[in-house]
């Protein structure tokens, strides 16, 4: 006595794909996006204004929609809000690759933590963000140089791709493009060289070569003060750089979280080449495994009309 299992097309099709994707594993959905609303660090000044009519308050509060609202449409703005005795400077940049939708969602982020990490009374604030940073200060504030560092990170452990100064030497190859590019690109350069990624930015309102100076000296520090670590972060007043290493190759990654590859144009040749063979790869690959599931569902259909005629 033998079996008569459902005709149905689909059950032929289900044992199909099973055959065809033995090793399909179901993962949820990445999310894009990432870190740029992640906190980098907070300066908030140890002073505070006394208000007590609250025009301060509202001066800041004012300024603080005037940034969130202009972020919509622009990468970096400057103003200047309140009345001759309550007046208050700030202004905000985005990061150069961003949208202008991820400009403003990390832009509206930061009047919160402004009042959250800093209070609502300190007479001056500045928060940065991966994406973004603002800044506001009461009219007076002691001004800094803007080759002051303000923060810096290191990444953990050494890298030397083989030993000696390898890893260095891909750095500061990768640092004089940085330091070149973002001159003629006007404040905002990003690039690789093989497995070394390097973005730069200055303030808006900084020219060309003032921005190459304060790029050159983030760069500096970084190699004194970072010496061979795989990966750092340089924050000065007026610009700043970030850098990391990676080992097997720099990854791809979404809009918001890095440059367009267009940016990437000091790429080795034989890297090149290996994303070439890579896509040919994929392509055969691809092509094959649609031949193969085309074969399959025509046996499928085949086995349902023989098997529709036999139950």
């Amino acid at each position: 006595m033998g079996f008569c299992f459902s005709s149905s097309p689909f059950f032929f099709l289900f044992i199909s794909f099973l055959v065809l994707f033995p090793n399909l594993k179901l993962s949820p959905m990445v999310e894009s996006g990432s870190d740029i609303t992640t906190l980098v660090y907070k300066g908030c000044a140890k002073q505070a204004f006394t208000d007590p009519a609250g025009l301060y308050s509202q001066a800041i509060s004012a300024l603080f929609q005037t940034l969130v609202s202009q972020s919509m449409k622009l990468k970096f703005y400057k103003t200047t809000t309140g009345t001759a005795q309550t007046t208050i400077n700030g202004l905000f940049q985005c990061r150069g690759d961003l949208t202008n939708n991820d400009c403003y969602n990390c832009v509206s982020q930061l009047p919160t933590l402004s009042d959250k990490l800093c209070g609502s009374k300190t007479i001056a604030s500045r928060i940065q963000l991966h994406g973004c940073y603002m800044l506001y200060e009461v009219a007076g504030f002691a001004q800094i140089s803007g080759m002051q560092m303000l923060f810096k990170t290191c990444g953990g452990g050494g890298a030397t791709n083989g030993g000696g100064n390898v890893f260095e030497e891909k750095r500061d190859t990768a640092f004089s493009f940085l330091e070149n590019g973002v001159v003629s690109n006007h404040g905002f350069f990003a690039t690789k060289y093989q497995s070394v990624y390097a973005l730069g930015q200055c303030e808006g309102d900084v020219g060309d070569s003032d921005c190459g100076d304060c790029v050159r000296s983030a760069v500096q520090r970084a190699q004194v003060e970072c010496g061979n670590s795989n990966s750092g972060q340089i924050y000065l007043h007026k610009c700043f750089i970030t850098y990391a290493y990676y080992p097997n190759g720099v990854p791809k990654r979404s809009s918001s979280s890095s440059p367009s590859s267009s940016l990437f144009s000091h790429t080795s040749s034989s890297s090149s080449g290996q994303d070439t063979g890579k896509t040919v790869a994929i392509i055969l690959g691809g092509a094959a495994g649609v031949g193969f599931a085309v074969i399959l569902l025509m046996f499928a259909r085949n086995a349902v009309k023989k098997h529709d005629g036999n139950c």
